[in-house]
């Protein structure tokens, strides 16, 4: 779940708060920051942990596809060496990620 403090961040950029234990009943909201409700605060994590959510497939397909040192090399011997051999590899290695990770 989204934390309490990023919810009202991203409420109000300047707010000033502190926040113990995740508690809606211990927000301190501190410099004259004006108190958000709680159903505000749950409404906006709720909206900022669907777009989370919503972003799953593309933190996973990150760490799976072929590094750009791969792509560097298989793109160069296609170009300038005129071996084509790693490219296709590369392209079909890119393909699985994301066939595999659909959005």
């Amino acid at each position: 779940m989204i934390p309490i403090i990023n919810a009202v961040l991203a409420i109000n950029p300047s707010a000033n708060l502190s926040v113990n234990a995740e508690d809606f009943n211990q927000i301190t909201w501190l410099d004259g920051t004006p108190e958000i409700s709680k159903a505000d605060i749950q409404s906006k994590q709720a909206e900022l942990q669907a777009e989370y959510d919503s972003l799953a497939y593309a933190r996973k397909r990150g760490g799976e596809y072929p590094s750009t040192k791969e792509f560097m090399e298989a793109y160069t011997e296609k170009e300038i060496g005129g071996d084509s051999t790693k490219w296709d590899a590369y392209v079909i290695n890119y393909n699985k990620v994301r066939t595999e990770n659909p959005k």
